[in-house]
């Protein structure tokens, strides 16, 4: 009797033992979730610059793709290939900071730019204005560049005055150290007033003062920068540009 006890509950025990199994695998192999995944792609993107300023944004005297807009629109371009980058110019060769409020109120730009760029104050000090008008006008010009980048001040960068005192135009002048002195007292304004809102701002003015050391950094016109000088312009300005037009 005992051992048929023995026989069938060994029989049980197995049979339970498989069904068990069988039930778990069963269980582990049936989907729990049956929802598609969700496919992000990523479309092609259309950024928008400006840039703002007078003759060192124009481009006088070098060809339109020299200028360092157009250089650094192209740089963009060439880091993203994927997203169209479009660029649009407020400048003219003579624009004090006075002249540029004028063209901007009058162009009236739309507000949906990614990234400006601001380079303005050579004239004023060229045609000796009263340093005033650039501490009135210089933080209303920027604050203009962040209307005109969506209201984003962390896409407006301000770039240096170059030094003309290191161009053979320059060199003439009756005072040349003193053009220098000014042109670092509107920098240092600038750069402080930056510093104090948190907007980028970029020193190119020491390129600029190696024009006699290197002659091929100023234009034809012994004045302006040249293409060369343009491009190192837009490697320093390149990085914080990249990550302005992207955050």
């Amino acid at each position: 009797m005992k051992k048929i006890f023995f026989v069938v509950f060994g029989f049980l025990f197995i049979f339970g033992f498989y069904s068990c199994t069988d039930s778990d695998t069963l269980t582990a192999r049936t989907p729990t979730n049956t929802t598609p995944p969700i496919v992000t792609v990523n479309l092609p993107k259309q950024f928008n610059y400006l840039a703002l300023g007078d003759s060192y944004t124009i481009g006088q005297s070098v060809c339109e793709t020299c200028r360092f807009p157009e250089q650094l629109r192209k740089k963009l371009a060439d880091l993203d290939p994927k997203n169209t980058y479009n660029s649009k110019i407020i400048a003219t060769t003579g624009w004090t900071t006075t002249n540029l409020i004028s063209a901007i109120n009058v162009t009236n730009p739309t507000s949906n730019y990614d990234l400006v760029t601001l380079l303005i104050g050579v004239n004023n000090q060229y045609q000796s204005k009263p340093f005033s008008i650039y501490e009135n006008e210089f933080p209303e010009l920027v604050n203009k560049a962040i209307a005109l980048a969506r209201g984003d001040k962390s896409n407006v960068i301000v770039v240096s005055i170059p030094d003309y005192a290191f161009t053979p135009f320059g060199k003439q002048s009756s005072n040349p150290a003193k053009i220098s002195a000014e042109i670092d007292n509107y920098n240092a304004f600038a750069q402080k007033y930056c510093l104090e809102q948190n907007i980028e701002f970029v020193s190119i003015t020491d390129i600029t003062r190696q024009g006699f050391e290197n002659p091929l950094l100023v234009a034809n016109d012994g004045l302006h920068p040249s293409e060369l000088a343009y491009s190192l312009f837009v490697e320093r300005i390149l990085p914080k540009a990249s990550t302005a037009i992207h955050n």
